[in-house]
């Protein structure tokens, strides 16, 4: 069993790119991911799964078909399975997911911001 404590900002500050999530423990078949984001992402939705952001510095927001969220530092929304979103920061912002393991980040959408599964730091 390992017994060693996992320190967000320590994990953080080993990669640099944006809307790349890095695994950073596992429970049970859920993955918690830490992300940087900066600018817009694709439109996407996960048609099998919620998936949680956790905003632990700066601000961000998730754009719905009809509406939109503003998330702060300690703020956390469920985006509900199924449910087509777009998240958005202005300035580079750190989040915490959560979500299955084999999650594909732009869910079907695909494009320049797919990024590679399961990468742990």
């Amino acid at each position: 069993m390992n017994h060693e404590t996992i320190n967000l900002a320590d994990k953080l500050s080993r990669f640099s790119e944006h809307w790349s999530p890095r695994v950073i423990a596992e429970m049970n078949d859920y993955q918690f991911k830490l992300a940087k984001l900066k600018g817009e992402f694709v439109w996407h939705d996960h048609t099998d799964t919620d998936e949680v952001f956790i905003v632990i510095k700066g601000t961000m927001h998730i754009e719905f078909r009809d509406g939109l969220i503003q998330l702060s530092e300690g703020d956390m929304y469920v985006v509900p399975r199924g449910v087509e979103h777009k998240p958005c920061a202005a300035e580079e912002c750190h989040v915490l997911l959560v979500e299955p393991r084999g999650v594909v980040n732009t869910g079907q959408a695909g494009g320049e911001l797919l990024a590679e599964n399961d990468v742990w730091v």
